[in-house]
């Protein structure tokens, strides 16, 4: 087994791929952070303030469920954590994730896929939740090219 962990978390399928990617190349082990309760197109649509995914964004504070087993992070050296970009921060996903497990001592790497903007606030908003872990700002893999992969596991 690998010391080293790509979890993600895709509303639509883009993250998955690029995190799929990561892992093949790192020869990391894979695990998807999922909602308890899926999100629907309607749930993403960003465009209504009446929407799920903007009434979590809109609170800070907000912790989506997460359902599923165990991600073992005590296993892990390395945890790499991948993400859509929504309101130019991780989802309040990814703070559940992190609040969940004890990532003192770890070195956690994140990257994102986005429409268009960078990590924005992300990493000052997310370091609250890792509490003793290193973190830092990986790349923006929208295309997930394989240099843009490499340049990521470098950072490993």
């Amino acid at each position: 087994m690998s010391n080293t962990l790509v979890a993600y978390f895709s509303a639509s399928g883009t993250t998955k791929k690029a995190a799929t990617k990561v892992a093949e190349a790192a020869g990391a082990d894979l695990y998807e952070i999922r909602p308890k309760v899926p999100y629907s197109e309607a749930d993403l649509n960003w465009m209504d303030k009446k929407s799920r995914s903007s009434i979590e964004m809109s609170d800070k504070g907000f912790r989506p469920e997460i359902a599923g087993g165990d991600a073992h992070i005590e296993k892990y050296d390395t945890i790499l954590i991948g993400f859509p970009i929504w309101w130019y921060v991780a989802p309040t996903i990814i703070n559940t994730f992190l609040e969940s497990y004890n990532f003192s001592g770890k070195k956690i790497i994140l990257f994102a896929t986005s429409g268009g903007s960078g990590f924005g606030n992300t990493l000052r908003e997310l370091e609250s939740s890792a509490t003793g872990a290193q973190i830092s700002e990986g790349r923006i893999l929208n295309r997930a090219t394989a240099e843009d992969i490499q340049k990521l596991i470098e950072e490993i």
